[in-house]
């Protein structure tokens, strides 16, 4: 079976809308674990869109599995997460005016900043993603940049607008996984992924990981987020 990460981003992103304390991600978490999550998954942004500050300190005390955050690489949010030592930090690309990610990282571009951040959380113990298009360039460059892990951003996949297109897709990904480990890298995807497109995904055997969180918490709306869990880690069985 794929290990789930559940991010649990948009039920603070609810919270937010009013300004007050509920509903709660610590609880989100807590409930997600309970419905079998291997990891619990938030992005810290800079504009504090949904997932603040004090969500990560408590979570990083109160989640069982493993904490993984996902940031840019802002000194801020570097200082931030070095300080707190989730157990694995995701690097991810941040505009201010978009809705979600939008794309991959473009480690390439980057491979120098990079590296230099992979060491200092290295240093402190901390594991490192990247989140990355399914290239073999950007692949390349996250095991030279001292990555251990890559998630490949599964979003052209998911808005594929044609048979055809989706099935190209799938194969880039198998082609880019096949490359991550054998690389000796822990391969992990995600984005836009939901309970009636994951079944492609997860027939790529070098894919060990995904983090699903928009598709879990609109189902959760309707079943609670216990059983959404359940039933997208029903999903996740080879």
């Amino acid at each position: 079976m794929i290990a789930l990460g559940v991010n649990i981003d948009h039920v603070a992103t609810v919270r937010q809308a009013r300004r007050t304390t509920e509903p709660d991600p610590v609880r989100a978490a807590v409930l997600a674990e309970l419905g079998g999550a291997d990891q619990i998954t938030i992005h810290l942004r800079e504009d504090r869109r949904h997932i603040q500050d004090r969500d990560l300190e408590i979570l990083r005390g109160t989640v069982t599995t493993r904490l993984n955050l996902e940031m840019g690489l802002s000194d801020e949010i570097m200082g931030i997460a070095l300080r707190v030592g989730p157990g694995q930090v995701t690097l991810v690309p941040e505009k201010r005016l978009e809705i979600t990610t939008e794309g991959g990282l473009d480690a390439a571009a980057e491979v120098n900043r990079i590296a230099e951040a992979v060491k200092r959380f290295h240093d402190k113990g901390i594991g490192v993603s990247l989140f990355i298009d399914p290239e073999r360039r950007q692949v390349e460059t996250a095991k030279s940049a001292g990555a251990d892990a890559v998630e490949f951003h599964t979003g052209c996949y998911a808005n594929a607008p044609d048979a055809e297109t989706m099935r190209r897709e799938v194969y880039r990904l198998h082609l880019a996984a096949i490359l991550a480990k054998n690389s000796h890298l822990h391969v992990a995807a995600g984005h836009g992924l939901t309970y009636t497109n994951v079944g492609r995904i997860v027939n790529i055997l070098e894919i060990r990981e995904l983090n699903i969180g928009h598709s879990i918490v609109s189902r959760a709306i309707f079943v609670g987020l216990e059983r959404a869990v359940r039933e997208m880690k029903e999903l996740l069985k080879r």
